[in-house]
């Protein structure tokens, strides 16, 4: 769920069934009655299926109550979903004119300009929306994209290094170590920032994470849910919570914790993903598949859905599906390493050597995360192809 485990024959499972870091902060405990109800008709009608229904209705709502940031930022959230950018940006930033110092919508806002390909603007809306959002997994990606990765490192290092009581500094580092899968250095961060707030929350969530990554799920089961004593409506930790569960062969747990996460944020795409997980692991590939077309619905800007179903139908000799569902995946999301390894393994399936060969060099050459390099660079092996030798 939070790795490739299923990829291991012949690629990888990296969030494992693929499974995002992606803390929610709930908008419900402290709004009125009337907007949260505004909320969450909203949101029950993206779970039914009804998107559009959805933006009607919110849309009607935020027109007709100005300056509430809840129902604002979620109408936008769809019309990105949606894929209009353009009314998700103008959402964000009418948000922005009232609450100028409000983080998650700087968050949003940066992923509007990611996906429009404006690098330099969607850096600078993340780093306004830290510390307190989960966005220094998509500062990484963008540093990857810009070219300027190891820089970008460096200087969060060094901040560190100078000033070692900057429990906001360490966080950020430690979600960097995260990100590039480092769960070590990262668990050695998260403690650091516990050791001083112990209720972090995003700490404990990285803590549980980078426990995962390390295969140690019952100590990752315990940090969870000691998020979850702290915030009990925080999607990523009950998210998360699943996933372990899942590592754990414990299925009936795990599908009560993702039920409860969709349940809290069903225009969220990674509970849905996960829920398929479980289910392809039961056997049920079909309903399994099921998620993971739900989930590239409510957001078809998330890789993994795409990377899950290039799996799944790989592995029930669906070629053809597989190729259009990691095609689809790869015009959203280019550099995903993930949905090249598996694309190579479906073009090698079909006999396609050459194009198999072309994507399992585009992911060779991702070298900021040593495990797909490797596994991309033992496919070109195993084909008879040498890996191009960086410069």
């Amino acid at each position: 769920m939070r790795r490739f485990t299923g990829l291991a024959a012949g690629a990888l499972f990296w969030f494992g069934g693929c499974l995002a870091f992606a803390a929610a902060s709930p908008i419900g405990p402290s709004v009125s009655p009337t907007t949260q109800g505004a909320i969450d008709g909203a949101r029950q009608r993206v779970a039914a299926g009804d998107l559009d229904g959805a933006l009607q209705s919110l849309a009607a709502y935020v027109g007709s109550h100005p300056g509430e940031i809840g129902p604002e930022r979620l109408l936008g959230d769809l019309y990105y979903r949606h894929g209009d950018l353009a009314r998700a940006q103008q959402a964000y930033q009418h948000i922005l004119q009232y609450a100028p110092a409000d983080k998650e919508t700087h968050s949003r806002l940066g992923s509007v300009y990611a996906s429009e390909n404006r690098v330099d603007d969607a850096i600078s809306e993340y780093n306004r929306s830290l510390p307190g959002t989960d966005s220094v997994p998509d500062l990484v990606a963008l540093h990857i994209r810009k070219g300027d990765y190891p820089q970008y490192k460096h200087d969060r290092e060094e901040l560190v290094r100078m000033y070692p009581g900057d429990t906001e500094a360490i966080l950020e580092l430690a979600q960097l170590y995260e990100a590039t899968e480092q769960p070590r250095l990262a668990q050695q961060y998260f403690q650091r920032v516990l050791d001083n707030e112990p209720r972090q929350v995003f700490a404990l969530n990285g803590l549980g994470m980078s426990f995962e990554d390390q295969h140690d799920n019952n100590n990752a089961v315990s940090e969870f849910q000691l998020c979850l004593l702290y915030d009990s409506f925080n999607y990523s930790c009950w998210n998360n919570l699943g996933t372990s569960y899942y590592d754990l062969n414990r299925f009936d747990d795990a599908l009560k914790s993702l039920n409860v996460a969709q349940h809290l944020a069903p225009e969220r795409p990674e509970a849905l993903v996960n829920l398929g997980n479980v289910y392809s692991k039961r056997g049920d590939w079909r309903k399994a598949v099921s998620y993971y077309v739900q989930a590239s619905t409510v957001d078809p800007y998330h890789p993994e859905a795409y990377v899950n179903l290039g799996l799944e139908y790989d592995a029930h000799g669906l070629y053809q599906l597989a190729q259009a569902a990691l095609v689809k995946g790869l015009a959203v999301a280019p550099q995903d390493v993930r949905l090249h390894l598996v694309l190579g393994d479906t073009y090698r399936l079909m006999g396609q050597r050459t194009n198999a060969t072309t994507q399992y060099r585009q992911a060779a050459s991702q070298d900021i995360y040593p495990d797909y390099e490797a596994i991309a660079q033992q496919d070109l092996a195993a084909m008879g192809q040498v890996p191009q030798i960086k410069p």
